[in-house]
């Protein structure tokens, strides 16, 4: 194994180990009944200020919650390729290593977010049409930084033009910044959730990076 890719193990290792402990704070640290029907929530104080902060910005919310098919196309769009290069080459140990990759990596961040939902750690700060929704990590935080990664990662490798890859970095950089900034002050999670999409997501994608190598 190269330095590279020992090295990239290690920040993968290092998040997705950020990640676990940083969920097991949220159960333990500070824990009080200020959810939604007194629901417990760990770091309570901060989550509490923050939320107080910045408010319910129900707007906002449904703007971020609709943009979240952005990422679904794009896995979508990745899949096609794989399927027709399938087709096309009549097996599937013919097609891109980095696209059947890609494949394993979308399940693997699938399943994080289906763990979650089926043993939750908290519950959203408000009522979503009536019920309570299991809120960490943030999916559409998870969902986004997991898949727009990628996106730039597969342009930079497979396009020629330096123009189509200053456009996707600069689109992905942005789309990416106002959905996680959207998602934290639309007042639907609290602080503790995003953070913890965010060492999730950062942690698989670079493992992704690093077993698909730089192309």
């Amino acid at each position: 194994m190269d330095r590279s890719k020992r090295k990239g193990f290690m920040w993968s290792g290092i998040l997705l180990l950020g990640f676990v402990l940083w969920t097991v704070l949220i159960r333990r640290v500070d824990v009080q009944p200020v959810g939604v029907n007194g629901t417990s929530v760990g770091f309570s104080t901060v989550n509490s200020w923050f939320h107080q902060l910045t408010g319910v910005h129900m707007g906002l919310y449904t703007i971020t919650d609709w943009l979240g098919l952005v990422p679904i196309v794009i896995c979508i769009g990745f899949g096609v390729l794989g399927l027709t290069q399938w087709i096309r080459r009549k097996s599937i140990a013919r097609v891109d290593k980095d696209i059947l990759l890609l494949g394993v990596y979308y399940i693997l961040v699938i399943l994080g977010y289906l763990v979650f939902e089926m043993i939750p750690v908290n519950y959203r700060p408000i009522l979503i049409d009536g019920a309570m929704e299991a809120s960490y990590p943030s999916s559409t935080t998870l969902l986004v930084l997991s898949v727009m990664p990628t996106l730039l990662f597969q342009i930079n490798r497979r396009a020629k033009s330096q123009t189509v890859k200053r456009i996707t970095a600069a689109f992905v950089i942005l789309f990416s910044a106002f959905m996680v900034i959207g998602r934290l002050i639309a007042g639907v999670h609290w602080l503790t959730d995003i953070i913890g999409a965010v060492l999730l997501s950062a942690g698989l994608f670079v493992l992704y990076r690093t077993e698909a190598g730089k192309g």
